[in-house]
């Protein structure tokens, strides 16, 4: 039998249920977590009533209400309101005075996000802007997906350049040319395959390369 605080303590709590909490809820739900989730429109808490494992009508900001409803049992919420700055903010304040352990929040602007920081929240997300950002470096070359960290170092998805089939995915001269890391490779019809001395690379193969994100880009738009 599963513990209920057990459960509880593993769910995620998700304030706002626009298109981005929604998203975010329901998918957590698929990966098999507790959520919580709430807004104040009835509309939208109609919606999502039977996707959710538990969805209630309520201010986000109001932390009598949020204690009421058990918020103070779970250890980790996302604070998806976007365009009501003043209820973002409030929201993140009213979990931060709960202590709640994990706070996420999602931010318009930076300077909402740095507000947001201010008040209490631990991770703050940009989804408009790093999907932008993400979008923009897929249409420059033959990326199919990329992910880039704070520090300038960037992971992609992209396909493997023409000049290069036939060689090894561990080759030091493709490395160190183009100063990347191969990762692994995705084969057509096939599982993805860590670089490894003796595997080469193929038509139709989908390249994992991780570097600098220059590098990553320059990398991804050889013919």
């Amino acid at each position: 039998m599963v513990d209920i605080d057990s459960r509880r303590a593993q769910g995620v709590v998700v304030i706002g249920l626009g298109r981005f909490g929604s998203a975010v809820a329901t998918s957590l739900v698929r990966l098999g977590h507790e959520v919580l989730a709430m807004d104040e429109d009835p509309v939208l808490v109609q919606r999502h009533a039977s996707e959710i494992t538990h969805v209630v009508q309520l201010d986000g900001s109001d932390i009598e209400a949020l204690r009421s409803i058990g918020v103070a049992d779970f250890r980790r919420a996302v604070v998806a309101i976007g365009t009501d700055v003043e209820a973002s903010v409030l929201s993140v304040l009213a979990l931060s005075e709960m202590q709640m352990p994990e706070i996420w929040a999602k931010a318009t602007t930076r300077n909402h996000g740095r507000i947001l920081e201010r008040t209490g929240a631990h991770h703050v997300v940009f989804p408009e802007a790093d999907m932008g950002e993400r979008v923009a470096h897929m249409v420059l070359g033959k990326m199919m997906d990329f992910i880039e960290f704070e520090d300038g170092f960037g992971i992609a998805k992209t396909k493997a350049p023409l000049r290069y089939h036939g060689k090894k995915l561990s080759d030091p001269v493709i490395q160190s040319r183009h100063n990347i890391t191969i990762v692994g490779v995705k084969r057509q019809g096939g599982g993805f395959v860590f670089s490894a001395p003796d595997e080469r690379i193929e038509k139709g193969d989908v390249l994992i390369v991780s570097g600098p994100t220059s590098d990553v880009d320059k990398f991804a738009a050889l013919p």
